[in-house]
Formats: C-alpha cells, structure tokens, sequence
C-alpha cells in the first residue's frame, strides 16, 4: 500500500543529498590535483572540473625530440584528469553513500 509519509521521507532525503552532492560539485573548483611525467620535467596542475590551470615543462625538455615532448604532455596531462576523476566520485560517492550505487556521474 502507499504511505504517503515513507514517499515524503524519501523525498526529504533526495533533497537532502542533492544539496550534499551540489556542495561537493562547488568545492572541485578549489581541488587541486598535481601529476607530472618523465621524472618531473613535465608537470601539471588540474582542478576538480578538470580544468587544466598549469602546465611547467622543463627547460631541458626543449632541446628533446618533438614527439618526445608532446608525450609527456599527454601523460601529464591524463594523469592528472584521471587522479581529479578519481577523487571527485570519492567525494560524490562519501556524501551519495549506497544512494546512486556507485553509479558514475558524467563528467565527475
């Protein structure tokens, strides 16, 4: 049978964890994820939003090969977009609890 007071609880707690999750989603733009590759001579700083905010190559790095660079660019880079994917569903997932069954959402 319907109980109308079970739907609402239900809806309390939608809205509760809504609100946690939107907090959450606020503070990945003062996350601040680092990576580097080739033993630091590139290293990267990312936000939660996966927003790239630094690249640092180092100046020896310039007198490499073209292809050289350009692959540690990319390995920098995506270790730093899958280290900030990693610790935003960490959070979304502490604050969601068993609510979204580790469901993955886009774009976190």
């Amino acid at each position: 049978m319907f109980n109308k007071n079970n739907m609402t609880n239900i809806l309390k707690q939608a809205q509760e964890v809504q609100k946690r999750i939107q907090n959450v989603q606020d503070e990945l733009d003062d996350l601040i994820i680092e990576s580097d590759a080739g033993g630091g001579m590139v290293k990267t700083t990312m936000n939660g939003k996966l927003e790239l905010l630094e690249l640092v190559l180092d100046p020896e790095l310039l007198t490499e090969d073209k292809e050289l660079v350009e692959d540690l660019i990319i390995s920098a880079v995506n270790k730093a977009i899958t280290k900030s994917q990693e610790e935003s569903q960490a959070r979304i997932n502490s604050v969601a609890g068993n609510m979204l069954g580790n469901m993955k959402i886009p774009g976190m």
